[in-house]
């Protein structure tokens, strides 16, 4: 597209504005890119439209940067992971199991999401491939019991990751966040030297969706991290630089298959230098 324009004009901030849009980057964050890339055209004097590209990814890359931290994870730690159905919760906790194994970290398994008895096996079915325990109890049980089961038997053989599944129903805001609250008491009560993570897992297929369920359990249970699922496919992950503008949560990995192996830690960097690949 660019190489169509003999100038950089109002024309051609509506084409990207439109390119940027389509691609599930928010209405919002487009308007702030574009806004940038108007005061830097303008300030730094650039005349040729091939020139944005590399204006564009430094602000992308500034965007999804805005939450990043240098901490690193501390051992023992407790990782609860949030998301809804579909969004590929459960296959990224035990491709986190496998990565911590690989890493030599002792782990352990906590199916809370007892809402769905699938959930419970999924999970037991991920903590057979990996080889760990999942502290599991029946379809309907107290989601928060499962929990303190785990924090007690993750402590007892002094594991480094206790990583837990949640139930992942939107459909009542309340009750979700009163479960998500409980949990995290209870992990602040049982199990207080532990380091304490929120990772919040989201689809890179649903779009809009995508920012929207990010923001709804980012407020009933403030994330220190986020996984984007699902790159393989035709989606992009261009809802990832809305979500980082807007809520600042750092983006922890990136799933690209099904392979228990198909989780890539995050680099800021490379997801953009992809997103402009098709040019």
């Amino acid at each position: 597209m660019l190489k169509s324009f003999q100038k950089i004009d109002e024309e051609l901030f509506e084409e990207i504005e439109e390119i940027l849009i389509t691609s599930d980057v928010g209405v919002e964050t487009t308007q702030m890119l574009i806004d940038s890339l108007r005061q830097r055209v303008k300030d730094e004097g650039i005349k040729e439209p091939e020139a944005i590209i590399s204006l564009l990814k430094e602000e992308m890359l500034g965007i999804l940067l805005k939450g990043e931290t240098t901490k690193e994870l501390t051992f023992p730690a407790v990782i609860t992971v949030i998301g809804v159905n579909g969004a590929g919760k459960t296959t990224t906790i035990g491709k986190l199991a496998s990565k911590f194994i690989n890493d030599k970290k002792t782990v352990q398994l906590a199916a809370a999401d007892t809402f769905r008895a699938a959930a419970i096996d999924q999970l037991a079915t991920w903590g057979e491939r990996s080889g760990v325990k999942v502290i599991r109890h029946e379809e309907g049980s107290d989601p928060c019991s499962v929990v303190f089961d785990a924090l007690q038997s993750a402590k007892n053989k002094n594991t480094d990751v206790l990583l837990c599944d949640t139930a992942g129903r939107l459909h009542n805001k309340k009750n979700l966040m009163n479960e998500l609250d409980k949990i995290g008491r209870i992990i602040q009560r049982e199990h207080p030297s532990a380091a304490k993570e929120t990772w919040i897992v989201i689809d890179a297929t649903s779009g809009q969706n995508a920012y929207q369920q990010a923001k709804l359990f980012n407020e009933a249970f403030p994330a220190t991290g986020l996984v984007l699922t699902k790159l393989d496919g035709t989606a992009k992950g261009g809802i990832l630089l809305t979500i980082c503008n807007e809520l600042a949560i750092p983006v922890k990995y990136i799933g690209v298959g099904e392979g228990i192996d198909d989780l890539q830690e995050f680099d800021a960097r490379s997801f953009v230098d992809a997103l402009f690949e098709d040019m």
